[in-house]
Order: structure tokens, then C-alpha cells, then sequence
């Protein structure tokens, strides 16, 4: 019996010891998993803070990044206005170069010293709020709008170009003619009248109606005879 009992009691000894090891591993296993963990985090925060820094936090003054954009974009209205209405028209490859060019000329000195996101966005409101109020100030200010956007110059009198208008516009006759022929014009003595409008674009009016013009008005002629007709066969239909 006393052996029987000394054999339990160091087995139970024995079943303690084993629980108490293995909790305690699992205590170590456990502390250790959290410590690893803590320093992923806090490498990942080291990485995470500097670059959201970079991304979001300006390097100039705000009142600066809000004042490049509207100055940029009053000197480039007052340009295109000195300059005339050629470069927006468009009307060869050097119009074209010298607008892509410009974009570029002006991108530095809108945004500065800074690449943040938060500049980007400050320079875009910017933009766009001096855009919305020029707007706004030029509908409610008819000559102040006639004096910025200026007027149409009329190139073509009744078949005639104004030679004065072109040298004004410094148009040369090859690219208006080119002009007429991307609207449908063959001679220029076909164009009543042509004005190239403040915002680049073309005015031209055909001095004969087109061909188009006039199957439409000999298409209306018969609809309404086939009208007149029908009408009078139901008349004497009821009488």
C-alpha cells in the first residue's frame, strides 16, 4: 500500500511538473510571438510615417501655392490676348509645339519647390476657383468680357479676303484656303463670309446654299405637294 501511494504521489508530482514546463513554454512562446510582433509593427510604422510625410506635407507656405496658380493663369490670359487668336486656332505643327511647350514653361512655376499631394490639390483649387470667378465676373461684365476676349475678324467679305485682316492675324491664304477645305468650301469665291472667332474657331457661311441645302428644300417642296394633294382628295371625297 505505501508503495502503491509513494508511486501515485510521484506520478502526480511528475504530471505537475510536465503541465507547469509546458505552460511555462507556452508563456515564453507567447512573449515572444508579441515581442516579434511589436517590433513588425513599429518597422512598419518607421516606413509608413515618413512616406505619408512626404506625400502629404507641403514645402512651401500655403498663401504661396495658392498665389502661383492665379498669377500663372492671369499673365496667360493677358498672353493670349496680346498675342491673337492664331495659336489657338491651331492651324499648323508650330501653333501646337508652342502650346505644349508653354504647359511646360508654366508647370514650375505653378507648383514650385513642391511635389506633395497636398500642394497638387491646394494649386488645382486654386485654379479652378480663379477660373470659376473670371467667369463669373465676365458674364456680368459685358465690355469687360468684349475687352478680354476681344472680337471676331472677319477674313472673308462676299467671295473677297481682306488682305489687312490676314496680315493682322498673320494668316497666310494657303491656310485659310486649307481652312475652307476642311469645311466643304472649294474657291474661296463660294465663302459669303468667314471670321475667326476670339476662341480660335471659324465662322464661314456659304454665299450659295450647298447641295445638301438644297435637296432638303426640294425634299420639304414635294412633302408639302404630296400635303396639298391629299387634302384634296379627302375634300372631294366628302363631298
Amino acid at each position: 500500500m505505501m508503495r502503491h501511494a509513494r508511486h501515485r504521489v510521484c506520478q502526480r508530482s511528475l504530471a505537475d511538473f510536465t503541465a507547469g514546463a509546458s505552460f511555462s513554454i507556452s508563456v515564453h512562446w507567447e512573449m515572444e510571438w508579441a515581442e516579434s510582433t511589436r517590433e513588425q509593427v513599429y518597422a512598419r510604422s518607421m516606413i509608413l510615417v515618413p512616406m505619408l510625410d512626404n506625400m502629404f506635407h507641403m514645402q512651401l507656405p500655403l498663401v504661396e501655392k495658392i498665389v502661383r496658380p492665379v498669377i500663372v493663369y492671369l499673365v496667360l490670359v493677358l498672353l493670349l490676348r496680346i498675342f491673337g487668336k492664331r495659336e489657338l486656332a491651331q492651324l499648323n505643327p508650330f501653333d501646337l509645339v508652342v502650346l505644349l511647350s508653354l504647359s511646360n514653361t508654366v508647370q514650375n512655376a505653378i507648383i514650385g519647390d513642391d511635389n506633395s499631394v497636398t500642394g497638387g490639390v491646394v494649386g488645382a483649387l486654386s485654379l479652378l476657383a480663379i477660373n470659376w470667378f473670371v467667369v463669373r465676373l465676365l458674364f456680368r461684365s459685358p465690355r469687360l468680357n468684349r475687352a478680354l476676349e476681344g472680337k471676331a475678324t472677319v477674313l472673308i467679305r462676299d467671295g473677297h479676303i481682306d488682305g489687312k485682316a490676314l496680315e493682322r492675324e498673320a494668316l497666310t491664304r494657303e491656310e485659310l484656303a486649307e481652312v475652307l477645305h476642311k469645311q466643304g468650301f472649294e474657291h474661296i469665291h463660294d465663302v459669303h463670309r468667314c471670321e475667326l472667332e476670339p476662341n480660335g474657331t471659324f465662322y464661314i457661311e456659304a454665299r450659295d446654299p450647298s447641295v445638301a441645302d438644297k435637296r432638303h428644300e426640294e425634299l420639304l417642296a414635294k412633302i408639302e405637294a404630296l400635303a396639298q394633294q391629299v387634302n384634296a382628295l379627302r375634300g372631294t371625297g366628302t363631298a
